[in-house]
């Protein structure tokens, strides 16, 4: 029982995780239809800059936490504004495909950038509040887990009021289901577009702070977090909120019960595994609606 509880804290820390990096998938993938795979290296930014800022910048840690989230959002919103918009602008627009190529050579020129700026060394945040391990029922619970699942819930609670409670929040949710119907109506969706962005970097970034006490931190350390982030994404169905919390969890778990049970040698390979069987099974994900078209 104890072992059991052990491997099912760490799912569901790791999974937590994915859920963030999940969300901010299905946030742009909501506003564009386009797969960012610049997502992952958000959470690079946000545990480096977090690093840089105490040890650097001398900031203590409850300041270098929300400076390093906005650093992130600023990031990706110059991602958008100076990449992504200039090609979706041009005459005659840019393809899907097109704008996934430009969001994977901006993750290849921020990866690059970090690893200039500060460093190929791995990089390590205090805990938030110490490191000596609650004992449930045999099984050692580290306090950091406890930050990274009540913040995870708490991003979920208050993107449920900002989505159903706030006047933009509508407008994003209108523009994810029907992009030319809420240009009909006067919604901006250029600015909702710019919005996804931003606020898809501040989840990634927040991602990256939560995990850092735990995993460290690294100029590449947004590579196999983005890819996690997109495979739990995709079990979910990709662009459902709440599939994208689900997908996280149940990836996490399914990870941690394979190390332990199996061999941690196969953890990475089940992320994959379960990509390939969900495009197989069920495409749209546990979470995502069955889409027809009408020819």
């Amino acid at each position: 029982m104890a072992e059991f509880l052990q491997f099912a804290f760490s799912g569901l820390t790791v999974g937590a995780i994915y859920a963030l990096v999940a969300l901010g998938f299905a946030l742009i993938y909501n506003a564009s239809h386009v797969i960012n795979f610049a997502q992952g290296e958000f959470v690079t930014i946000g545990g480096m800059a977090t690093v840089a800022l105490m040890t650097g910048g001398g900031l203590p840690l409850l300041l270098a936490i929300p400076a390093a989230v906005m650093i992130t959002a600023l990031v990706g919103l110059a991602l958008e504004k100076f990449a992504v918009e200039p090609a979706i602008g041009r005459p005659g627009g840019a393809s899907v495909v097109t704008i996934i190529i430009i969001t994977i050579g901006a993750s290849i020129f921020i990866r690059g950038v970090v690893q200039v700026t500060l460093g190929k060394d791995f990089h390590r945040l205090p805990a938030f509040s110490g490191e000596a391990p609650i004992d449930i029922l045999g099984a050692r619970l580290q306090p950091q887990s406890l930050w990274v699942l009540g913040v995870t819930l708490l991003v979920v609670a208050a993107l449920w009021w900002f989505f159903g409670r706030t006047r933009f929040g509508k407008a994003m949710l209108a523009t994810s289901h029907n992009r030319l119907a809420a240009q009909l109506v006067g919604i901006d969706t250029r600015l909702v577009l710019l919005a996804s962005f931003g606020l898809s970097a501040a989840l990634g970034g927040l991602a990256g702070i939560l995990t850092a006490p735990i995993t460290l931190t690294k100029y590449d350390i947004g590579i196999m977090l983005g890819l996690k982030g997109f495979a739990a994404a995709i079990l979910g169905g990709l662009g459902s909120g709440p599939g994208a919390i689900v997908g996280g969890i149940a990836l996490g778990l399914a990870e941690a019960l394979a190390a332990g049970y199996i061999s941690s040698a196969y953890k990475d390979a089940v992320a994959f595994i379960i990509i390939l069987v969900v495009l197989f099974v069920r495409p749209s994900g546990l979470l995502g609606g069955r889409s027809t078209e009408r020819v």
